[in-house]
C-alpha cells in the first residue's frame, strides 16, 4: 500500500531522522551539514519509494541536499 507523498510527508521524514522539530528546518538548509549522513538518506530513499517514488536514487537526493530541492523532486511543489 503506497501512501502519497506531500511537502509535509517530506519535512517530517526528514525531521524525524535528525530529531528536530520539522519547522526548524529551512527549505535551503544543507540537510549533511544538519546531520543527515548517507545511511540515513538510504533510509529516506527506501521508505520514499514505498510511498510511490519508485524511480528515486540515492544521487537524487546526496547531489542536493536541501529540503526545498527534495520536495520539489517528490512532490512538484515548495517545502
Amino acid at each position: 500500500m503506497n501512501q502519497t507523498l506531500s511537502p509535509e510527508r517530506v519535512r517530517a521524514d526528514v525531521a524525524e531522522l535528525l530529531d528536530c522539530d520539522p519547522a526548524g528546518i529551512g527549505p535551503e538548509e544543507n540537510l549533511v551539514d544538519l546531520g543527515l549522513d548517507s545511511v540515513r538518506i538510504m533510509v529516506l530513499v527506501d521508505r520514499w519509494r514505498a510511498a510511490g517514488a519508485a524511480a528515486l536514487e540515492f544521487a537524487d537526493l546526496a547531489e542536493q541536499p536541501e529540503l526545498g530541492h527534495w520536495t520539489e523532486l517528490l512532490t512538484g511543489g515548495a517545502a
